[in-house]
């Protein structure tokens, strides 16, 4: 059976490894970005280069964001060009962003009002774990939803994890970011708590 056609759009430092993984894993893929150059890993890949979100979309099933912040999210996926203009019943949108959980349930509604569910699966790994294809992603949305994109997820990372009702994959992840800023802070305080006692640790 053949593997559905995905329109990638983001080709950053996380973005371009994950799309080359796809290409990889036999997925026939367009990709969009901002600056055309960055995306040449991706096109010298196999990827379909296209001039904007809505012509991306155009013959996909699947279309997967993985921008910058809330604002560039909105512009690829409802502003003007944007994927909105392509959206059609049953396609399924994967936002791997890192966003509010607020915004994303906002334009969820709007694609959901086109007939296409948006799903979120922000993304923790870093750089590394996008190149390997050993992402963990956390995701929000109907779960229904998310076994039919299991098998896109898994050629990006090696732990998916629903975590409930949209809007809630942004939620894990910035509980995650939490947990991970007071355990640096933590740690440096142990530290300079250390040294100011006459601690010898950084001779060792």
């Amino acid at each position: 059976m053949p593997r559905r056609r995905i329109a990638f759009i983001g080709a950053g430092i996380m973005g371009a490894p994950m799309a080359v993984n796809l290409l990889k894993a036999g997925y026939p893929l367009n990709i969009h970005s901002r600056t055309k150059s960055k995306a040449q890993p991706v096109i010298d890949a196999g990827g379909i280069w296209t001039d904007s979100g809505a012509h991306a979309a155009e013959n996909a099933d699947v279309v997967i964001t993985c921008v910058t912040d809330t604002p560039d999210v909105e512009a690829a996926l409802l502003g003007e060009n944007g994927v909105i203009e392509s959206v059609r019943e049953g396609m399924i949108c994967i936002d791997m962003s890192t966003i509010s959980p607020e915004i994303t349930k906002q334009i969820g509604q709007k694609l959901a009002e086109k007939g296409a569910t948006l799903l979120d699966a922000p993304i923790s790994g870093g750089e590394i774990g996008a190149i390997e294809a050993k992402l963990s992603i956390m995701v929000g949305g109907p779960k229904e939803q998310l076994e039919k994109v299991r098998p896109i997820l898994e050629a990006m990372g090696k732990s998916i994890t629903h975590c409930g009702p949209l809007g809630y994959g942004q939620t894990t992840k910035l509980v995650n970011q939490v947990m991970v800023i007071h355990t640096i802070m933590s740690i440096s305080e142990g530290l300079a708590f250390a040294e100011a006692a006459g601690s010898t640790w950084r001779q060792h």
